[in-house]
């Protein structure tokens, strides 16, 4: 059987994300909210069909976010795109100095995002017109997220692979504090009261205060169990896959390991979609894989045709999500059941999001791919 993948692995772009908006709802950063749990409400049809593509200078490794309209992505011919969601016509783009593979961050008016040119930006959200960027020491390749300080403050928390995490102002971009790790910030760190909780290429996962970048407990997971994706949170536990080819829930309150889902094959770089009941990740054994939440026993297991590092969303009674085989699949969350599935034909690092009855995503052949989702309603 085949072993974990090599440390080396943490060097791979970030995962991009399929933006699932849903109707009424805005889809404003990777996983959907702070606690990344890639749940979207709403819900979706069994048949969608496509909108609209867009086309780049490169591949889409970012993962789309959708507000009020307009979708917001990143490539890696350097830019980050603004575009009409109902046309896919653009609205503005900006070009960084490198790639960029992180998932943009859109809170108040304005879009955080990072690149691999070490700088995470504050741009415009309406114009794309840069506000201020703030530089780390190396590359920027996981989303960026947020919290209010005491004092009503917006704070912008992201990680580099200097690595270091880094909590600045959202106002000004200047540091409030910084955190150091013993490797690459590769995911995007989850916020929960008072608390940044990340997951390091240092095979640990890391609790920070959120005011002070101050640790308050590190769970050190062992040799080869370096984690490359988000962690996801929910009711005081963490939810996380590593390249030791094991999917942990952790009680954060003790730092003890609640359970344990084990691959036969190899690890896992999805980040986890948490819903009250299910647990659904993808593995770099070619499935997507269903726990149940509360003791992580088997549900259901679904193959693709390679690797699934993309993470998948949760809406409603279904489960979307992209593969290393060029294909988005929609599977009912219930057992497991393909319903639909569209070949793109490169590969899908994706997780999903739905806006206005649309689902969004970037695939490896440098287009956005826009489908309308049946059963969702637009808003009026």
């Amino acid at each position: 059987m085949a072993g974990p993948a090599a440390p080396l692995a943490c060097c791979l772009p970030i995962l991009a994300s399929i933006a699932v908006a849903q109707t009424g709802h805005d889809w404003a950063h990777y996983r959907g909210d702070p606690g990344l749990s890639g749940v979207a409400p709403g819900e979706l049809g069994a048949s969608p069909e496509l909108a609209w593509t867009f086309a780049t200078e490169g591949e889409i490794l970012s993962s789309a976010v959708v507000v009020g309209g307009t979708v917001y992505v990143g490539s890696t011919d350097r830019s980050v795109y603004a575009l009409d969601l109902v046309s896919g016509e653009r609205r503005w783009s900006y070009a960084t100095g490198d790639a960029v593979e992180a998932s943009p961050l859109v809170h108040e008016g304005r879009v955080y995002v990072g690149s691999a040119d070490a700088c995470l930006y504050a741009l415009d959200a309406k114009s794309g017109e840069l506000l201020w960027k703030f530089a780390t020491g190396d590359r920027i390749l996981g989303s960026a997220n947020w919290f209010r300080a005491a004092d009503g403050a917006l704070r912008i928390v992201v990680g580099s692979y200097d690595t270091s995490l880094y909590c600045v102002d959202a106002h000004s971009g200047e540091k409030v504090w910084s955190y150091e790790t013993e490797n690459y910030v590769h995911g995007c760190p989850a916020i929960r009261a008072g608390e940044v909780v990340v997951g390091g290429c240092d095979a640990a996962l890391h609790r920070v205060d959120a005011a002070t970048g101050a640790v308050l407990a590190k769970v050190e997971l062992g040799a080869g169990c370096h984690i490359a994706g988000s962690v996801a949170l929910a009711d005081g536990a963490a939810f996380l896959g590593h390249y030791g080819k094991e999917f942990l829930c952790v009680d954060l309150a003790s730092g003890e390991i609640a359970w344990t889902y084990t691959s036969e094959q190899d690890g896992f770089c999805s980040s986890p979609a948490v819903s009250a009941e299910r647990v659904v990740f993808g593995g770099r054994d070619r499935r997507l894989h269903c726990v149940r939440r509360s003791d992580g026993e088997p549900l259901w297991t679904f193959r693709t045709r390679r690797k699934v590092d993309g993470s998948p969303v949760i809406c409603g009674d279904k489960v979307v999500f992209g593969s290393g085989d060029g294909r988005i699949y929609l599977l009912r969350v219930s057992d497991g059941e393909e319903l639909w599935s569209y070949d793109i034909g490169q590969p899908v690092y994706s997780s999903p999001a739905v806006a206005d009855g649309m689902i969004v995503l970037g695939a490896s052949d440098k287009r956005v791919y826009a489908f309308r989702a049946g059963r969702a309603e637009r808003r009026g």
